[in-house]
């Protein structure tokens, strides 16, 4: 008898090495083969003529008139053939896919299901899948048996046809599949069950069955991350954190002697920050707002209440560097006050290092601001009432922990993020933590001009880049690689810097960061470029969260098309922030038409709107960053999928409020578990 733990070896048809190659890609157990959900499916009902074919995934009945394999380069095999039905001839290109000329010569008709369009000046059929066409197909699409075929993500070392064999073998126990909702939500929300949606997305029998499995498995998947965060938010309330009492005049003053006014975003911020210091629960707050936005003064302002107070503020930044420019901030801004601030990491050694701890411990620091040094077993806090986590996404949740355990009662929470989170993200990422928003930039800075250039372009844009130096300007170049790699053709940022620096740039200072640099390498050199002792600074993306450098007036990002809207914009906000015109410069990686997507960074400077944009065209990773998100592991559903989310949204809140027991669903129970351990911050 087959059951969902039931291992592969035992399927009718997986021999040892097919075991093998399923077990390297995470299939062992049955469960885990009907986890591996199609990626996509190719309709051979809708087959067209070749004469009629137009750009974009299609299918067609042909036969395969020629067939060829060449060895471009070790690891890479092409296989060209030419296809042909009554109506005319295409070619057809696979990668690494030399068996299709054996299972291709034959008079046979084939289906052929891939992407269709323009690649290397002729149009050729991509990659398509091959299936041989039963007697009954008509190319009209009428009466076609073959239907809609599942495609699964390539697994190495087995043929296609091997995984949909196996998944065709184990649809008799899809049958059987238990219920993981319960029951009522599963009715209210109109589902299907659990079992049907897994049958409909690996044996469809039409476009409609897909959509209501697709629609069932998201559901569940972003009812439980929700459900997930859910419980997180109710566990904080049970914390006991430290009561700091408003203190209106503290506030006022503090207000009253910035050299510029706040924006209404960052009065609305404080204000909710400030309320909830004054809970005997802790807080849990994200800060989001865009580069420049003004979240180290909302920080400053609440470290101002905080010291009256008489508790201490932590600040943790993910870099030296960026540490160092915090404290100095913050330094101008508290010590009017009488607030102390200290910057420790990891260069702060010796005598220097044991009086910062002896004041730390003692209470005579008020604020520290410092990297992972923070946390520390040496580290002691007299009375930490306030932490403050820079860039949230860049520390993992034991280094938030750490630094949450330093305090006799649980401190207050604020994470603070540059990267503009769109509302439908941020409700399933973060549910566990109020948000609050910075959307306006402070007055008086100027839009950065955005311009898209093609290669061609390059000696005119270089003109201009020089002209801004000559005028004392800095500049930044981004480049996606740190070597030249033969398979790629993105640019380096090693080569393009010889380059630079070899010809139009020759008399220019030109500065190399990359993260394969020593830390102190890396400071070193970011530290020199905020100095001015650098004019241009070639790098990779590891400015993206980097130093205050206001006279940098110029971003020229190489490769752009490569980028995401959310990390295009992040780049583009290292400049703009003196008085100066500033420019973003796109350079595109071939003569193409600029994407749809460098259009709208082009229009656009709210961080905000490109993240929306972003989610639709890229998906959640680009915003969130790659790790993180893959952590999440979400097979089918999409953050983009604003309503879906509103209703596990709604029935997360309705099975928390009338107190359900969770562990009455073992399936649903591991599952919250295991996104509860993913997003907790505390």
């Amino acid at each position: 008898m087959v059951l969902l733990t039931t291992s592969l070896e035992q399927i009718k048809g997986v021999g040892p090495k097919t075991a093998q190659a399923l077990s390297a890609a995470g299939l062992e157990t049955v469960a885990d083969a009907l986890d591996f959900l199609p990626r996509a499916y190719d309709d051979y009902s809708a087959a067209v003529s070749i004469a009629d074919l137009q750009p974009g995934k299609v299918t067609v009945r042909a036969r395969c008139e020629s067939i060829s394999t060449r060895i471009v380069r070790r690891g890479l095999r092409i296989t060209t053939a030419v296809l042909a039905d009554d109506s005319g001839k295409v070619k057809a290109v696979w990668f690494n896919q030399p068996y299709r000329e054996t299972q291709l010569k034959s008079d046979a008709e084939f289906m052929f299901s891939g992407q269709f369009g323009m690649q290397y000046n002729s149009y050729q059929i991509s990659n398509p899948s091959v299936e041989l066409a039963k007697s009954g197909d008509k190319s009209d699409g009428k009466n076609a048996p073959n239907g809609i075929h599942p495609v699964y993500k390539s697994i190495k070392n087995l043929r296609p046809k091997t995984v949909q064999d196996l998944l065709k073998n184990l649809r008799p126990i899809m049958e059987f599949l238990p219920e993981t909702l319960p029951e009522c939500i599963v009715q209210r929300q109109k589902l299907v069950s659990r079992a049907e949606a897994v049958k409909f997305l690996h044996a469809p029998k039409n476009h409609q069955e897909i959509a209501r499995g697709r629609e069932r498995l998201a559901f569940e998947e972003l009812f439980e991350m929700i459900l997930a965060a859910q419980f997180n938010k109710q566990e904080q309330t049970k914390l006991t954190g430290w009561r700091i009492p408003f203190n209106q005049p503290v506030v006022k003053q503090f207000v009253e002697q910035l050299p510029f006014p706040l924006t209404n975003a960052q009065r609305r911020a404080a204000w909710q920050i400030l309320q909830d210091l004054e809970s005997e629960h802790p807080m849990n707050r994200l800060l989001q707002g865009d580069v420049g936005s003004g979240k180290t003064v909302v920080a400053g302002l609440v470290a101002a209440e905080v010291a009256q107070a008489g508790f201490q503020t932590a600040i943790m930044a993910p870099t030296e560097i960026l540490a160092a420019q915090h404290a100095k901030t913050l330094d101008e801004l508290l010590s009017p006050f009488g607030v102390s601030v200290a910057l420790l990491t990891g260069r702060v050694k010796g005598s220097q290092r044991r009086q910062l701890l002896d004041n730390l411990a003692n209470g005579n620091i008020n604020v520290v601001v410092g990297t992972h040094a923070l946390i520390q077993e040496k580290v002691a806090y007299h009375k930490l009432g306030f932490v403050v986590i820079d860039e949230q996404h860049r520390f993992g949740v034991k280094q938030r922990q750490a630094l949450l355990q330093k305090a006799d009662y649980m401190p207050h929470l604020l994470s603070m993020t540059a990267t503009p989170i769109p509302r439908s993200l941020a409700m399933t990422l973060y549910g566990e933590l109020d948000i609050s928003i910075l959307d306006e930039l402070p007055a008086g800075r100027q839009p950065i001009q955005t311009k898209i250039w093609s290669p061609a372009s390059a000696p005119k844009l270089y003109e201009a880049i020089d002209h801004e130096l000559a005028q004392g300007r800095q500049a930044y170049v981004i480049c996606p690689l740190i070597d030249d790699n033969p398979d790629n053709d993105k640019k380096s940022v090693e080569a393009e810097y010889h380059k630079l620096a070899k010809t139009m740039f020759h008399h220019r200072r030109l500065g190399l960061l990359h993260g394969k640099l020593p830390p102190e390498e890396k400071a070193a050199v970011m530290q020199q470029f905020a100095d001015g002792d650098i004019d241009m600074l070639v790098s990779t993306t590891v400015v993206e969260v980097g130093v205050n450098v206001p006279n940098a007036t110029v971003m020229l990002i190489e490769n752009a098309d490569n980028f995401g809207l959310s990390q295009l914009h992040q780049l583009r906000g290292r400049v703009g922030r003196g008085e100066h015109q500033s420019f973003c410069h796109l350079m595109m990686s071939s003569h193409d038409k600029p994407s749809q997507r460098l259009r709208e960074i082009e229009k656009s400077q709210d961080g905000f709107y490109l993240a929306e944009v972003d989610l639709k065209l890229r998906g959640p990773g680009e915003i969130y960053g790659r790790a993180q998100h893959g952590a999440l592991n979400l097979k089918i559903a999409s953050l983009s999928d604003t309503p879906l989310i509103a209703r596990a949204q709604a029935e997360a809140e309705r099975f928390v409020k009338e107190g359900q027991d969770l562990l009455q669903y073992n399936h649903l129970a591991r599952a919250v578990s295991r996104y509860q351990r993913l997003t907790i911050l505390n």
